[in-house]
């Protein structure tokens, strides 16, 4: 999708606007993405009505993805009268917004400045799945575009800063800053005076530099201080002192702020164009526990870049290049859910995709490349199995080699015999960054629910990268995994599903689906490598579960019939999600009556705001919505993802696209805050079906 020029279409309207009201497309969302391009580089701005100000850029601060405010402030003096349009400043008037629009990779605010000039912000967090050198770059820019609305030239002067904030999550730390200039390109240096290794505080990384940079034009000028002395200077002449505050102290203590001002001059009816950049660069990024035994992997960037600066430089030039494959991303994406089912899809599609990759980290060498995802905010886990599955769908639509990078640390650390269990692993630590892996075997137990998971996801990836020699590289532990599920799956022990907020539960007839179909796909990946006697095995079991599953998992005396929570639990429904696995890998395993009956009966349950998860509860899980639809028959799909987008429009949370909530209210449950998850991925489930050659 075009980012639509809305400078043009709004300018006469916005001159005798006093109160702007501003219009939002495709949605509203609970909370726009600013610089969303890892777990640590992940600032947003809330816009529900729990903790939101409804979306408007001036008079709000940016956040973390956990709520913690990441100071990012923007002043601009027109004709010598100042206005906040980005951040809360003190005792400065706001500019009025007018709209905001996101694609995948962009969110664009168009503001009303004193009714004399308008004010395009553009937040661009580049998206280059195919391009890994450039996906490695935790970086985001941040455009501001100035024209005249009114006909007449004004003066003036623009301004941003971002706060010591950015390098801790705690705001009692004591940070460091400098100023520095290469190739045309002036920046802001911050980091955390006392350095600690892959950790974190709130969820914030507490190691590496943040840079903030821009052109060296003649008109700039920079300043670091106290947030008070800096701005105010600016309020007060338009310009900086090009001066460093050298008292390096904790960041709560006069608050350090390190900004810009560039004087535009006189601005008129031709838009003049400033350009940030911010970004996070971490020289060491994972501790893992692989065949070499425990190691440090670098940032993949560094197989590119010598250094820091030379990545930011890289980064900041290439903004044209950058800008054009996103907007192509953009376009694939717009073009591909609006075919599949309509602008509501493509509202929930690109709105997920800078969330899905902002969880993710490559990592390594250009030789030998992984890539890293943290479990954002449910526990913080490093690669876990269950997460990476419904993230999934984006990755195999987009570019299905990422799927084999997330799962290449598993293969490497189980089959290198760091893990006891026969089943397999439920992540690789218990906190991202550090993927030291669980040698003691203590980790979350999910067996059925991992073993399948890895089964799925693994022909999911053979079949569409024609990948067989990794399927005969892993056989080995593929059939270990297959055999634990020839004895779960048919009647699956009391143990956790994927769900497990929900609970243990004996029989689960959704988590015994998975198993079935998981060992259908053993068939035919014992198939793919020529063992045609395994072939034969997995699928006469496959088979002969799946005719027996058919009378203990559904209820067929209803009306009307549907599956069951679990077996002998008649007056039981649930989503039946992993009946996506089955159409996903075209294993042809369970009757198309099943589906038919699922999708006839999910609208006889729906609530306000989508159907729930289970009879336990209310509450219900997105991803798993958008699994359901992309397999149910067209009216029901739609009806999913209407309910979904008009809960991204009402719902009163204020933090980015959770993947859990009240069908009844649209509110978090009660004691339970998901947020920026990586399982939004599964927003991409109907494009990562065969039909739409992902």
């Amino acid at each position: 999708m075009q980012i639509l020029s809305l400078l043009g279409v709004l300018g006469g309207l916005l001159i005798n606007q006093v109160t702007a009201v501003s219009k939002f497309t495709p949605a509203r969302p609970p909370s726009l993405p600013l610089a969303v391009k890892s777990p640590y580089l992940s600032t947003w701005f809330p816009a529900g009505s729990s903790g939101g100000n409804g979306g408007h850029l001036p008079g709000q601060w940016p956040t973390f993805w956990t709520g913690q405010i990441t100071g990012w402030a923007g002043l601009i003096r027109v004709d010598g009268n100042v206005f906040t349009w980005m951040g809360n400043t003190k005792d400065i008037k706001t500019a009025d917004q007018v709209a905001y629009e996101y694609t995948s990779t962009r969110s664009v605010f168009t503001l009303a400045v004193d009714g004399k000039v308008s004010m395009k912000i553009t937040f661009l967090s580049p998206l280059t799945p195919k391009d890994l050198k450039r996906q490695s770059l935790i970086f985001s820019y941040m455009q501001v575009e100035v024209t005249s609305m009114d006909g007449s030239n004004h003066d003036v002067q623009l301004y941003t800063d971002i706060s010591a904030e950015w390098v801790s999550g705690d705001s009692n730390d004591v940070a460091q800053w400098d100023f520095g200039t290469t190739d045309g390109i002036s920046y802001h240096k911050v980091w955390k005076q006392t350095q600690m290794l892959f950790s974190e505080k709130n969820d914030q990384s507490e190691w590496g530099n943040i840079y903030y940079a821009t052109d060296s034009t003649s008109g700039l000028t920079y300043q670091s201080g106290a947030d008070t002395d800096v701005r105010g200077a600016f309020a007060k002449s338009g310009k900086l002192a090009n001066s460093k505050d050298n008292n390096f102290r904790a960041i709560n203590q006069n608050w350090p702020v390190f900004g810009y001002a560039i004087d535009l001059g006189s601005v008129g009816s031709t838009a003049t164009s400033i350009l940030f950049s911010i970004g996070l660069c971490q020289e060491q990024a994972i501790q893992f526990l692989g065949k070499d035994g425990l190691v440090v992997l670098p940032s993949l960037w560094k197989s590119y870049f010598s250094d820091d600066v030379s990545a930011l430089s890289f980064f900041h030039k290439d903004y044209s290049e950058s800008s054009k494959l996103s907007t192509q991303l953009d376009d694939k994406i717009s073009t591909d859910s609006i075919a599949v089912a309509g602008q509501d899809y493509l509202t929930l599609t690109s709105l997920a995709a800078r969330q899905a990759f902002g969880a993710v980290q490559l990592v390594g060498t250009s030789d030998k490349t992984y890539l890293f995802l943290k479990e954002i905010s449910s526990n913080g886990n490093t690669q876990t199995v269950d997460v990476v599955y419904p993230a999934s769908p984006i990755f195999m639509y987009l570019n299905p080699e990422l799927l084999k990078l997330l799962l290449d640390p598993h293969f490497e650390n189980q089959e290198s015999g760091h893990y006891p269990n026969k089943w397999a692993i439920h992540d690789l630590g218990t906190h991202f960054p550090n993927a030291t892996g669980h040698p003691d075997g203590l980790d979350e137990a999910m067996p059925l629910e991992e073993c399948g998971n890895n089964l799925i996801m693994v022909l999911a990836y053979a079949q569409r990268s024609k990948n067989t020699d990794y399927l005969k590289q892993h056989y080995p532990i593929l059939q270990q995994w297959a055999e634990y599920l020839v004895q779960d799956s048919l009647y699956p022990q009391d143990q956790l599903s994927t769900d497990d907020f929900a609970g243990h539960l004996v029989n689960q007839t959704n988590l015994a689906l998975k198993g079935m179909v998981a060992l259908e796909a053993m068939s035919q990946i014992a198939s793919l490598v020529g063992e045609t006697d395994d072939a034969k095995n997995y699928t006469t079991i496959a088979h002969d579960y799946i005719t027996k599953w058919m009378d203990l998992g559904n209820n067929k005396n209803d009306n009307p019939p549907h599956s069951i929570l679990n077996y002998n639990n008649p007056n039981t429904h649930g989503l039946l999600y992993n009946l996506y696995n089955d159409r996903l890998l075209g294993t042809k395993l369970v009757p198309d009556s099943i589906y038919k009956q699922q999708s006839d009966f999910y609208p006889t349950i729906k609530g306000s705001y989508g159907v729930p998860l289970d009879t336990r509860n209310q509450y219900t899980k997105s991803d798993w919505e958008i699994f359901v639809a992309a397999i149910a028959e067209t009216e029901t799909r739609d009806m999913f993802i209407q309910d979904l987008v008009k809960w991204v429009n009402e719902t009163p949370t204020s933090k980015p696209f959770t993947d859990l909530y009240e069908t009844a209210t649209g509110a978090f449950p009660a004691g339970i805050e998901f947020k920026a998850r990586p399982v939004m991925g599964g927003m991409f489930a109907l494009l990562a079906l065969p039909i739409v050659g992902g």
